[in-house]
């Protein structure tokens, strides 16, 4: 099983092949990736790891943490699970529902439905 690190203040240089050779060194790289603004296409400043076992990933973290990289000092450790944020555009069904409101509705007073 892999275990997925999470790699941050990032120089803006550092991309996917520099981030996976220098994770190499402690052991098999299953993949890397460097987060991306989708507007600019400059790095955001961090990234992620995945290494093929816990142990190899420890290894790196150890190694790693606080380490200085351009004038930068990286954050290197465990991923945390991805919180889920829900889908865009949508409200929670509890959330700005006319019909969660008393004060709302048709026939409650005037033009816009609200009480005056």
């Amino acid at each position: 099983m892999s275990t997925k690190i999470y790699v941050g203040n990032l120089p803006y240089s550092v991309s996917d092949a520099s981030l996976k050779s220098n994770f190499a060194e402690f052991g098999s790289v299953a993949s890397t990736k460097v987060m991306m603004d989708r507007d600019t296409g400059q790095s955001k400043g961090f990234g992620f790891v995945e290494m093929t076992s816990a142990e190899q990933a420890q290894a790196a973290i150890s190694a790693l943490h606080g380490m200085s990289v351009d004038g930068r000092t990286i954050v290197v450790n465990l991923a945390r699970p991805r919180e889920d944020r829900g889908t865009s555009g949508t409200h929670a069904p509890t959330e700005y529902r006319a019909s969660n409101r008393p004060d709302v509705g048709y026939g409650t007073g005037g033009y816009g439905g609200g009480r005056y």
